[in-house]
């Protein structure tokens, strides 16, 4: 069966979601210009594959509803976060929710992009080593109990 484009997901949507949609799509793409876009039917969502190595590794969605749009990161909960931006309560997945384009901000985004690739082509073990020194710094602490999910 070949892939749905893009845009006949997003058509089932109204204008601002599309429009929401189609923001974060630049900043995925202006993270890394190589990366592959795929609807995934099942889930109804924007699936990024980043190149790594031979193969590719999934590691980023944009999940489009009626009254808002997600950008989620399939390894969330192991990625830096500085500007505080991830929610989500997921075991592993964190995202961040957009309810207009103008609260969209490239600024922090991207990077937060690019760190969700570098984590996710992360080999497991490398995931779960970074996450406990990370969890033993007196800032993660900090930062971890000022998290809106907590």
């Amino acid at each position: 069966m070949d892939p749905i484009p893009v845009e006949a997901l997003l058509e089932q949507y109204p204008p601002p979601v599309r429009a929401i949609a189609d923001a974060l799509r630049d900043v995925v793409r202006a993270a890394f210009p190589e990366v592959i876009e795929v609807v995934r039917t099942g889930w109804r969502i924007i699936g990024y594959d980043v190149p790594n190595g031979r193969r590719t590794t999934y590691f980023a969605w944009i999940m489009p509803e009626r009254p808002h749009v997600h950008l989620g990161f399939v390894h969330g909960v192991f990625m830096r976060d500085p500007e505080g931006i991830l929610g989500g309560d997921a075991r592993l997945a964190r995202w961040t929710t957009f309810r207009s384009v103008d609260q969209i901000d490239p600024a922090p985004l991207v990077p937060l992009v690019r760190e969700a690739a570098r984590v996710s082509c992360l080999p497991r073990r490398a995931r779960i080593g970074a996450l406990l020194d990370e969890e033993m710094t007196p800032r993660a602490v900090a930062h971890r109990d000022r998290s809106p999910d907590r």
